[in-house]
């Protein structure tokens, strides 16, 4: 395979071209013939014009890649070596959607051929790509597993926004179904990855240890989190706490604030789910996530006792909320907390605008029924700071004041202003 591919007799497909797929397809152009696949072909049609739909990657990042991008299947039959990148959601109940990985494994399936392999890259829980995927590419082909064809898991470990740690620059996780894909797995993923590559003892280990990176994480942030909610009530300030606790060298530091995105605050859920099905209720997990998730409420209500204690009825208020994105310095808006926050205001009859440096009007317009303003106003009894972008770190004590309304509330939810606890032109809150 590793032959055949250096020669370019054989190609590699990369299905799925999100913020995870498109930058591994590159550089897998970078050294073999390569076909980029996605089902949306306006997102295909941007990318055949050097344009990054996810806005991560510039034009430049696009030259010097053998690449074909295309939204018709019947492309892919020319490919040997399918590597699945698709989202992995969770539904409205929190329970894994995987449809999207689902209809992946048929469209490949439809596509594979003796001696080829399938790596799929999707965060699942262990178990998945053998019990789900696997029996959908041997239907639709024909084919058997481990006979007639190999296959592996290689978890993506791409950082949104991140422009230092890059998807060649991170040591990746491989495994195959048997020694010999585990190899050839490993060289083709060598071949980009200048970190090197982990060889995981088996397809399930690999599953495993990705769903548990964010999981831990996920942990320690709602561990702050319920600090936070105590330390308020305390009146104590958590940044402080931290900072001060931060100075022993083992001690580990998170910080508090809301937990959303597509992998944080989903992955634990697949964990959750699979464990459910074993007969096992995790308490530690659930207990991180049932904090995590009730954070926007928190936040939503202690601004409501703030504005009430200063004889504002919620009704009348006007909050701006700066930062929609569920991370800084990134457009990404999918499973912002931000939203459930806005949510929770609008239950409590507040006006709310939003706005966002990064974030697609239209996306938000699509996504949450919810309007990004222009340019704000300057009459808010209350601004929240949701997400630390860069263009709002600079932001000083005068630059709040002219946007708000006497005896205002500035919530500063990444604490960024903690300068300003002190102000005597506004109100001051930080998690």
């Amino acid at each position: 395979m590793i032959d055949k591919l250096n020669t370019g007799e054989n190609k590699i497909a990369v299905i799925g071209l999100g913020y995870v797929g498109l930058p591994i397809a590159l550089e897998f152009g970078r050294k073999f013939k390569t076909i980029g696949f996605d089902i949306n072909e306006q997102r295909v049609e941007m990318m055949n014009n050097h344009q990054d739909p996810s806005q991560e990657l510039d034009a430049s990042e696009f030259k010097g890649s053998d690449i074909v991008f295309s939204a018709k299947p019947t492309d892919l039959e020319s490919a040997n070596f399918f590597v699945v990148a698709v989202p992995t959601p969770v539904d409205e109940h929190k329970v894994p959607n995987l449809r999207p990985l689902i209809s992946a494994s048929t469209t490949v399936g439809k596509a594979l051929k003796k001696g080829d392999y399938v790596v799929f890259e999707s965060t699942v829980y262990p178990g998945c790509t053998e019990e789900d995927c696997i029996p959908i590419l041997e239907a639709e082909s024909g084919l058997k597993a481990g006979v007639d064809f190999k296959y592996g898991y290689s978890p993506e470990r791409i950082n949104p926004g991140d422009k230092e740690r890059t998807v060649t620059t991170i040591l990746k996780i491989v495994s195959g179904n048997d020694a010999e894909s585990l190899d050839v797995i490993a060289a083709v993923y060598g071949a980009i990855i200048t970190a090197g590559v982990y060889k995981a003892a088996t397809v399930k280990v690999a599953e495993a240890a990705k769903v548990i990176e964010n999981t831990q994480r996920d942990l320690n942030i709602s561990f702050v989190n319920e600090l936070a909610i105590i330390f308020d009530k305390m009146g104590i300030n958590t940044k402080d706490v931290l900072d001060a606790a931060g100075t022993k060298w083992n001690f580990l530091k998170f910080s508090p604030g809301l937990v959303g995105g597509h992998c944080i605050g989903v992955d634990p859920y697949y964990l959750l789910h699979k464990s459910k099905q074993l007969g096992i209720d995790p308490q530690v997990i659930l207990s991180g996530r049932r904090i995590n998730d009730g954070m926007p409420a928190f936040i939503a209500k202690r601004l409501i006792q703030m504005l009430i204690q200063k004889g504002k009825s919620p009704q009348n208020a006007k909050v701006l909320v700066k930062g929609m994105t569920f991370k800084e310095d990134v457009s990404d808006i999918r499973n912002s907390k931000v939203v459930d926050l806005i949510n929770e205001l609008m239950d409590y009859s507040v006006n709310v605008h939003v706005i966002d440096v990064n974030a697609s009007p239209n996306e938000v317009a699509h996504e949450y029924k919810l309007t990004l303003i222009d340019k704000p106003s300057r009459d808010y009894d209350a601004v929240i700071v949701a997400v630390g972008h860069e263009e709002y770190k600079g932001l000083s004590e005068q630059d709040f004041a002219d946007l708000m309304a006497e005896d205002a509330v500035l919530m500063d939810l990444k604490s960024l202003y903690i300068n300003l606890k002190d102000s005597a032109k506004f109100s001051y809150w930080s998690l």
